[in-house]
């Protein structure tokens, strides 16, 4: 019989096992991941588990049984070292070749290290796995002020953490502004705004010469202007790079990651990848995109089982992605290339941070994030895939329901 094998036992390869499953595959299924822990999900280590306001069961994909229930095989604490595409095998750590017929590679990405001297002191952390987030909130439990190294969406995240901790917070953006190569000026200083009136001190457009420490561990930050910030930890958030090393070992198309097609085929026939790792066309975007982001990691691996199980599925769900920091909670659908022109539109109260901003080109919703105000996702992602170019000013205006400008075609 058939032995289906999945590489990367995180969310996408844990909700892949489950796809399969519910699809009709009943071979043998083997789940392969590096950690110890069963298959989790990750916003939580930046957001209610590094806050100790939940612990790891509540970010666990499954139930522990349900994996011998649903006879998946799982491997933990192994790591795959080879991928043989004309051999149909995978090679393990110990040596061990596991054959294959189909094959999801869900190898996630690794954070971004800080290419300057005095990155590789203790107390420089960084943020992916549950030890990651353990270390970093053992930190904040003993220091009285950390520097977070990067303003995107894990650094704000972890400097809400802090200041919640009670931690004086230096947040060190290169750009001019947190985000905004994500949201752009008119909504980056949203999220810029709210971390000084919590009282983070946030840096933007500096450059880091180097970490300073002491007896093997991190002091502080100094900048290329000389300038330098103590710190007893320094949190680095500057992003993440896909783990291409088995698909390009193996000769698989790789650019950005994982180079797939909307199936979440590789330039193998039998080998998949999806999640992080995978820069998968977008059939209604018309392009390649790499999406590090929960949703990606839940959806994406239905659409892949199908696939592998001969069944005509295209992934074409816009892109999503949430946070929570201090009272702001906000969800984001749908994209928008920073190097492209657009104009943002508003729709309610910037200042109290209660409003919808939507970004146009040609008049057309490219994307809309909504701020402390819920229940408005699904006409928002209407609104982007029809592709309808809309009246701006009745978008902006909170007594014209979304709905009605799918419907009278403004």
């Amino acid at each position: 019989m058939e032995t289906f094998v999945i590489v990367g036992a995180g969310l996408a390869g844990a909700k892949a096992a489950q796809a399969l499953r519910e699809e009709g595959f009943d071979g043998p299924l083997v789940l392969i991941g590096e950690e110890n822990h069963h298959p989790y999900e990750r916003p939580p280590l930046s957001k209610k588990y590094l806050m100790d306001q939940a612990g790891r069961d509540a970010a666990a994909v499954h139930p522990g049984g349900w994996y011998d229930e649903h006879a998946v095989r799982l491997r933990l604490g192994t790591a795959v070292t080879a991928l043989d595409p004309a051999g149909h095998e995978v090679t393990l750590a110990d040596g061990e070749r596991l054959g294959y017929a189909k094959l999801l590679l869900a190898t996630g990405a690794s954070p971004r290290r800080l290419p300057v001297p005095g990155a590789d002191l203790d107390g420089v952390l960084t943020l992916r796995r549950f030890e990651d987030s353990d270390r970093i909130r053992a930190a904040l439990s003993r220091s009285g002020r950390i520097a977070v190294v990067g303003g995107g969406w894990i650094g704000l995240e972890v400097a809400a953490a802090a200041r919640a901790a009670g931690v004086e917070v230096t947040v060190l953006e290169a750009a001019d502004l947190p985000l905004l190569r994500v949201l752009g000026p008119e909504a980056a200083r949203v999220f810029a705004d709210l971390h000084r009136a919590n009282g983070v001190d946030l840096r933007c457009g500096v450059r880091i010469e180097r970490l300073t420490g002491a007896g093997g561990r991190v002091t502080g930050v100094r900048l290329a202007d000389g300038t330098e910030i103590a710190a007893d930890a320094v949190v680095v958030g500057i992003g993440a790079a896909p783990n291409t090393g088995l698909a390009v070992d193996a000769g698989l198309d790789v650019d950005d990651g994982i180079r797939v097609d909307a199936a979440l085929r590789t330039s193998d026939p039998d080998v998949y990848a999806a999640g992080d790792v995978a820069n998968a066309w977008h059939p209604l975007l018309g392009r390649h995109l790499r999406v590090e982001h929960w949703a990606n990691a839940l959806h994406q691996p239905q659409t892949a089982a199908k696939a592998m199980l001969g069944q005509r599925a295209a992934h074409d769900r816009l892109p999503y992605f949430y946070t929570d920091q201090y009272d702001l909670g906000m969800e984001y659908t749908g994209f928008v290339d920073p190097d492209d022109r657009y104009e943002v539109v508003f729709r309610g109260d910037v200042q109290r941070r209660e409003f919808i901003a939507f970004w146009l080109a040609d008049g057309r919703v490219l994307a809309g994030m909504n701020v402390n105000v819920w229940d408005v996702t699904e006409p928002i992602e209407a609104l982007v895939r029809s592709g309808r170019a809309v009246d701006p000013a009745r978008l902006a205006d909170p007594a014209v329901p979304l709905a009605d400008l799918l419907s009278t075609g403004d």
